[in-house]
């Protein structure tokens, strides 16, 4: 059952700390940046995951934050933490088990709800208390007074740096994106900060066999909630329902549409940091759409 040394060290440790008799272990297939495994023992299951506290440190800690920070708002429901911990060089996180069921118009409708209740919780400034990962990249967090600084400084400007210091963006770039900088602030009208869950494409959601939607893998900050909702659109995964039922609950700001490529500038920033070929293009694409 135990795959190796190192796994069997961790498995070890969780049985001890939760004085569970750990009977089963399988990989969940879906993970990028972590081994994932459901575990199952005592009548119960369990999500495991599992990385290099060397390579990735505290990405346990900020997730079990982000976690914290949606379920707070007793909005929409998120995994509950039952165990975070370090062992050698492992860290691993043990979420509650979702059992997941298949979506339909009723669920996708109480999402979009969900999530627009979550984005009506604000806060002073735009940010958040710590920084934290957008995947499996550092994602800078400090606190600013607009959405626009916070856009240009925390998102765009360190994603266009590494992306020209990894050569798949050239200086003509820098030159469009600063040309957007200048502009940004006469492209959308700013709102308080809203909760932002940060990285919501279709992956980052579940529902459950009862249709109750859960938020997974977050990247909160405090922000624009269309950064939220244009990034629904980026790899698909959510239907009309939602958006109609989002609109309802939060209505959108007369716009949002043609802004939706903007503020996905961001999220296919940090896919040509991590993967680089197509996505160069894809920013290229949206850029010109605005400058």
């Amino acid at each position: 059952m135990f795959k190796n040394e190192i796994f069997n060290s961790v498995l070890n440790h969780i049985q001890s700390k939760l004085n569970l008799c750990i009977t089963d272990v399988s990989a969940v297939i879906g993970g990028d940046i972590n081994k994932v495994y459901r575990l199952q023992g005592d009548g119960s299951c369990y999500l495991l995951k599992v990385n290099d506290r060397y390579n990735y440190p505290n990405m346990f800690a900020r997730e079990q934050e982000g976690l914290c920070a949606i379920g707070k708002t007793n909005t929409i429901s998120v995994p509950d933490v039952i165990l975070k911990g370090e062992v050698d060089n492992e860290s691993y996180l043990v979420l509650e088990w979702i059992n997941a069921g298949s979506g339909n118009a009723l669920s996708s409708s109480k999402l979009g709800t969900e999530i627009a209740r979550m984005h009506k919780n604000s806060d002073a400034q735009f940010g958040f208390y710590t920084d934290n990962y957008m995947g499996s990249l550092h994602q800078s967090n400090k606190r600013h007074g607009s959405w626009t600084q916070f856009f240009v400084e925390e998102r765009l400007q360190p994603m266009v740096k590494m992306a020209v210091n990894k050569k798949e963006l050239n200086q003509s770039d820098v030159r469009k994106f600063d040309e957007l900088y200048k502009k940004l602030p006469g492209l959308f009208t700013e709102e308080p900060p809203a909760l932002l869950h940060g990285d919501l494409w279709g992956g980052n959601y579940l529902i459950d066999v009862e249709g109750k939607p859960y938020l997974i893998d977050p990247a909160v900050c405090y922000g624009n909630r269309e950064f939220d909702i244009a990034m629904t659109t980026l790899f698909g995964g959510f239907d009309r329902a939602f958006y109609e039922a989002y609109n309802a609950e939060f209505p959108f700001q007369n716009g949002w549409q043609q802004r939706l490529q903007l503020w996905n500038l961001y999220p296919l920033l940090v896919h040509v940091n991590l993967f680089g070929g197509m996505y160069a293009k894809q920013v290229r694409d949206n850029l010109s759409v605005f400058v």
